[in-house]
């Protein structure tokens, strides 16, 4: 019965962590749509998005399981380090972000997507290692990372052009404050 109650855990979890993961992108959805942008480039954003959101979390992982594997005992404070120094980067740069940078790249190119897409699904990577170190089902949690990576992102680009540029800024620190209090349960 134990092991029943472990897998929803690991469950609610992965799902809480690709939310968080997920208000990155939303962030970014938002700042881009409230420049404006045509329907047909907020599917291929979030397509491309979703899709480095499956890539860097698996790629992340198998690095992870790898890293436990040499670790040991140290596995789940590793896991708690990499998640707190994620978490306190999200919160950080959610107060600190300005209109220059990848965040003013061009959107309507395939080159521009291609580098926003990646830019938002790293930290993806990060979250992926520490959770290679202990997760038991890397299919359900790529697909997680995927699935709430696009929706948000196509949630932020449409919602992006009706509200203001805060609301992004509040929902990556959302999302990184949700990390730091993994990081914190990993390590306490």
């Amino acid at each position: 019965m134990a092991g029943v109650y472990a897998g929803w855990g690991q469950i609610v979890t992965i799902a809480i962590m690709a939310i968080a993961l997920g208000m990155d992108a939303f962030s970014l959805g938002v700042g881009i749509g409230m420049k404006g942008i045509r329907l047909l480039h907020v599917l291929q954003l979030s397509l491309l998005i979703a899709f480095f959101h499956v890539l860097m979390p698996l790629l992340g992982l198998f690095t992870g399981s790898y890293v436990g594997h040499l670790l040991g005992q140290v596995t789940t404070y590793a896991a708690g380090g990499l998640l707190l120094l994620l978490g306190g980067h999200m919160v950080f740069n959610s107060f600190r972000r300005n209109d220059s940078g990848s965040r003013s790249m061009d959107h309507g190119t395939f080159w521009g997507m291609l580098l926003i897409s990646l830019s938002v699904s790293v930290d993806s990577f990060s979250v992926g290692v520490s959770l290679g170190m202990f997760v038991n089902s890397i299919v359900l949690t790529v697909l997680a990372f995927g699935l709430c990576g696009g929706i948000m992102s196509i949630t932020g680009l449409l919602l992006g052009r009706r509200v203001s540029r805060g609301l992004g800024d509040y929902g990556e620190a959302l999302g990184g404050a949700i990390l730091l209090g993994f990081g914190l349960l990993f390590i306490f």
